[in-house]
């Protein structure tokens, strides 16, 4: 499943901010969030709705979740939230309020996150045009829809901290890890979960038979027939870039609008790490 989406540019040693690094930079901003897929989520193209005002409905086996309005409007987005209750939230899966979100809303990826990549998002946030648009609750069915139950969820399965660079890895080659399993949260999607709505990590990015809206979602691990194993990894920049795929077809929906929004502006250093990344990865079957 996806949610707010969003990402970082550098990796860095993840401690408390330095007074310096206080005030976020919205130009840089304006790029972690098209690395991780704001748009993409939080805009609700197929009804036109205004970008990042929320609304866009998430079917799912739990039931249908609605996407939160981020604009800065005060009453109905996020226009209220200190930098600590946006940071918070992206990292601790906490609302302003003391309420758990749910893992709809990738917090497991984005925990992985720096402070100060998560301020830039957020003073880029604060520059879009606010929207008042209250966005209706989620729709869930029993036994998911006791929100209070999210606390023990977390205690099972949500594991939060940093990303730790591999020293025995290039720069590079982190850099593809930092972005696919934090603010990239490839896994949200290509990874299946179980009953409860965790991920089944011994079959990370191994794809899922029903991910978001139904649609199956495929393995993007180096499996040589059901995943990415024959491709190159100009294959892979060039897919993240264009949407063609290395053997003659185009991406569907909602890949296609991911690439349009997000990965089609990265950079070809990103989409480079990114590939490196993935094609070193064990292969995995889909469950």
């Amino acid at each position: 499943m996806t949610g707010l989406a969003v990402a970082v540019l550098v990796l860095a040693n993840l401690g408390a901010a330095s007074p310096a690094a206080a005030a976020g930079d919205p130009r840089h901003g304006e790029y972690v969030a098209r690395l991780g897929g704001c748009h993409s989520c939080h805009t609700d193209a197929r009804k036109k709705g205004a970008p990042l005002a929320g609304g866009l409905e998430l079917k799912s086996p739990f039931g249908t979740f609605r996407v939160p309005n981020i604009t800065p409007d005060p009453d109905t987005g996020i226009g209220r939230w200190s930098d600590d209750d946006f940071i918070r939230a992206m990292t601790d899966g906490v609302a302003p309020g003391g309420s758990h979100y749910y893992p709809a809303f990738p917090y497991t990826s984005y925990t992985r996150m720096a402070r100060q990549d998560l301020l830039d998002l957020k003073a880029h946030l604060g520059t879009v045009k606010p929207v008042r648009n209250a966005v209706p609750p989620h729709d869930l069915r029993f036994p998911y829809n006791f929100r209070f139950a999210l606390g023990a969820w977390k205690w099972l399965f949500f594991r939060p901290g940093t990303f730790k660079p591999d020293p025995q890895k290039s720069a590079s080659w982190n850099r593809g890890a930092y972005l696919v399993t934090g603010p990239g949260h490839c896994g949200e999607c290509h990874t299946a979960r179980n009953f409860l709505g965790a991920s089944r990590q011994n079959h990370a990015l191994a794809g899922a038979k029903q991910g978001p809206d139904g649609n199956r979602v495929p393995n993007i691990t180096p499996h040589p027939k059901k995943g990415i194993g024959l491709w190159a990894a100009s294959d892979m920049v060039n897919f993240l870039k264009t949407g063609d795929l290395p053997f003659g077809e185009s991406v569907d929906y909602p890949m296609d609008e991911i690439i349009a929004n997000n990965t089609s502006h990265w950079t070809d250093q990103d989409r480079n790490s990114t590939a490196q990344y993935l094609l070193s990865l064990p292969v995995r079957t889909t469950p």
